[in-house]
């Protein structure tokens, strides 16, 4: 056989043949453009008709020579010819660019036609899309918001998800519009420098600060400590949404996208430029700014504030009750006793305004002076007296009574109480002054001997049991202490706590001037030999008259107590 003829054979089937591109897009020229229909020639023979119908009312119809992207539904259609589609190449083809960016995340363009339930339809090349409502901007939409301005708009998209199965596809414009906005806020990031003077719009105000819009790329914070430097309440108080302000970049963290602004730092500390007049010394106006239970925060310059101790308020010891008498905004006038610069530390005083009591505590108040004063407070062991504000002495509980032993200071004394009292002791350097209050009147203990002698019996009435004894309140208010051992009954009973005995002094206690006692037990009446007749006498005990009675359960003032003790005093020496 002839080689040369196996070839042409070969060539003239690749001619006449028709390729196998059935259920394929493939490239048509245009041949003829009527007003119904394209014919459009796919090479080897192969012609087919086009409706008009298949191009959109916006696209242009086209022209003689064009080349354009056809489907070929058949290869034998019924008029002879082949059966082509553009509108179906231009689905597939728009349903491979939408799956190339998904797959590459690469934007694609559509024309958002139509509002829907949820958000919107978008045309992508004749393919709908949902874009959800929410996806549309950085701010969500509300209800208040217009949404006829999106109908019509040509906008790029990011294909978030595709269902093949039911030609759904999601796409979000937000997404772009977010890749974007990282991207600008990286730029700025690596252009940003510490101490660079930015302009930007206060976009929130918040209690803890302001969140200032740098130019709709990023925001920045600036903290309420850094607005101003005198004291700020609420940043309400000197911003509001929508004001351009100017801020210096105090810091930012790259990982984090956070950046850190000031404003007060445009202008110059307060603190740098100290004013001549505010020294150690000098008297000073400020206003109350804030108040808190250990004092005053005190604004004598704008950006300069200085503390007022709660205990640099009153010479007096008593604590001041600063939520009770101050509050903010209130005009207040102090002493500067302390400044330092270098730590911002300005300290004031309102009590040294006036001189220190204590400082002529001596001349005012030498020993055995007697002055009035009042009971300010009282612990277990004494009492705490206010001669005058800032000079308080002490009263302790042994001298608060010659005549009996006081377990504690509220038995005599009351809080607000006002009394007189004899200065026992006086430091006016370490400001200590000690107090007396049975001193006011004389040392009964020589009239408490001669009456309670040993031997002698009294009326006593029980006031207090213990595991050692009982006290005992005898006549006038004098105590006397009874050992247990001395104080059950020959029948082994133990009395009760306010029951009226008798009992004997057997001792005074000279040392701790203490009269101990023992109780003189009360034996039953003695049966007459006689039957039915009872003896008239009973036993010894219950025939001894007692020396004297006792007080009951009312105790009589320290005063009047030795007075009656002193009349009885003065008629068994007479």
């Amino acid at each position: 056989m002839n080689p040369t003829s196996d070839i042409d054979l070969k060539q003239m089937y690749e001619v006449y043949s028709p390729p196998r591109i059935q259920n394929a897009i493939v490239r048509g020229r245009v041949v003829s453009v009527d007003k119904h229909e394209v014919l459009v020639s796919i090479g080897h023979k192969a012609e087919g008709h086009i409706p008009l119908s298949e191009w959109g009312p916006d696209e242009p119809l086209p022209a003689v020579g064009d080349e354009i992207e056809v489907f070929v539904e058949s290869m034998e259609a019924r008029d002879g010819g082949t059966k082509l589609s553009r509108r179906l190449a231009h689905s597939l083809r728009t349903w491979q660019l939408i799956q190339e960016a998904l797959q590459n995340e690469t934007p694609i363009e559509g024309v958002i036609r139509r509002r829907t339930k949820g958000g919107f339809v978008v045309d992508i090349g004749g393919i709908e899309a949902f874009l959800p409502g929410s996806q549309v901007d950085l701010k969500p939409m509300r209800a208040s918001d217009s949404y006829e301005d999106l109908l019509g708009k040509r906008l790029r998209f990011k294909v978030v998800k595709i269902n093949p199965a039911q030609h759904n596809v999601v796409v979000s414009h937000k997404a772009l519009l977010e890749e974007e906005l990282a991207r600008q806020k990286e730029r700025i990031l690596n252009v940003l420098e510490r101490g660079q003077i930015l302009e930007g719009t206060v976009k929130n105000v918040a209690s803890f600060g302001v969140f200032v819009d740098l130019g709709g790329v990023m925001d920045g914070l600036v903290h309420v400590s850094d607005l101003s430097w005198g004291r700020v309440s609420h940043p309400e108080e000197l911003y509001r949404p929508g004001d351009k302000v100017q801020v210096v970049v105090l810091d930012y963290d790259l990982d984090t996208r956070r950046v850190t602004l000031g404003i007060k730092q445009l202008q110059p500390n307060p603190w740098e430029a100290i004013p001549e007049w505010l020294k150690v010394g000098e008297v000073v106006n400020g206003t109350v700014v804030a108040i808190a239970d250990y004092g005053l925060t005190v604004e004598v310059v704008p950006g300069i504030e200085g503390l007022l101790p709660v205990f640099e308020l009153s010479w007096s010891t008593t604590p001041v009750d600063v939520q009770r008498l101050y509050k903010v905004g209130d005009k207040i006038q102090a002493k500067v006793i302390q400044l330092d610069q270098e730590t911002q530390r300005l300290t004031l005083s309102v009590k040294q305004l006036s001189p220190d009591p204590w400082l002529h505590a001596s001349e005012k108040y030498p020993l055995g002076s007697t002055h009035k004063g009042i009971v300010k407070n009282y612990t277990a062991i004494g009492a705490f007296v206010e001669l005058e504000p800032g000079v308080e002495g002490f009263i302790n509980v042994r001298d608060l009574s010659w005549i009996r032993r006081v377990r504690h200071p509220s038995e005599i004394l009351q809080r607000g109480q006002e009394i007189e009292v004899v200065v026992l002791d006086i430091d006016s350097q370490n400001k200590r002054l000690r107090l007396g209050y049975k001193q006011l009147s004389e040392d009964p203990w020589e009239m408490i001997r001669a009456v309670f002698q040993p031997e002698t019996h009294h009326e006593g009435v029980i006031s207090r049991i213990t595991d050692a004894g009982a006290q005992v309140e005898l006549a006038f208010g004098v105590e006397g202490f009874c050992p247990m051992h001395y104080l059950k009954s020959t029948s082994g009973d133990l009395p009760k706590e306010g029951d009226t005995l008798l009992f004997k002094v057997i001792e005074l206690d000279e040392q701790n001037r203490t009269i101990v006692l023992a109780h003189v037990a009360q034996r039953p009446a003695r049966k007459s030999r006689k039957k039915g007749e009872e003896a008239a006498s009973e036993s010894p005990a219950a025939s001894i008259e007692p020396r004297t009675r006792a007080v009951g359960r009312q105790k009589l003032g320290d005063l009047e107590a030795i007075a009656q003790l002193r009349a009885l005093f003065q008629e068994k020496k007479s």
